[in-house]
């Protein structure tokens, strides 16, 4: 099967769905912490059931310069990751920071937002813990495929499908 590359506008929706099944599978997807180590700016999305790419969503992500940023956790925390999600818009950014952590064989990347923060260049506006999310509804991302910093593939909770590409490396 033809795997992502050079260029993610190629990947078919069809390619990484037989990727997924793939990382359903009995062995799961093989997928490490270290691949996913890095800035992530959505490329392609799919919303749930579609066989479409949503491209005006998509293209809206992109303008908001949207960012889904993965690092490795402090020694004294107990999560593998810090996860922060942001938009941006000019100088006034959205951001969400959290722990996320890896969990099962497919694996899922499971995280919570624990703090909202709104800033205008360097100066915060707003930062708001935010509540924990209900029990069994935190949300993940199905890891399907990764190509350590180049792409990453991905089904959310809510079940849409997206194709990340790398824009910073660790």
């Amino acid at each position: 099967m033809p795997t992502p590359s050079g260029d993610l506008g190629s990947t078919t929706l069809a390619e990484l769905l037989e990727r997924e099944a793939q990382a359903r599978s009995h062995d799961g997807s093989g997928i490490q912490a270290a691949a996913l180590l890095g800035e992530w700016s959505p490329h392609r999305l799919w919303g749930k059931g579609e066989q479409r790419e949503s491209q005006s969503q998509t293209k809206l992500l992109q303008w908001l310069n949207a960012r889904l940023s993965i690092s490795r956790a402090e020694a004294d925390q107990r999560s593998d990751f810090s996860i922060c999600n942001a938009v941006s818009l000019g100088p006034l950014k959205l951001r969400f920071n959290g722990p996320g952590w890896l969990q099962g064989k497919r694996p899922l990347l499971c995280f919570r937002f624990e703090m909202l923060t709104l800033e205008l260049g360097e100066r915060t506006l707003l930062q708001r813990p935010l509540p924990a999310p209900k029990a069994k509804r935190t949300p993940f991302f199905a890891l399907i495929a990764v190509e350590q910093g180049q792409w990453l593939a991905a089904r959310g909770r809510g079940g849409g499908l997206a194709l990340w590409s790398a824009t910073k490396n660790p």
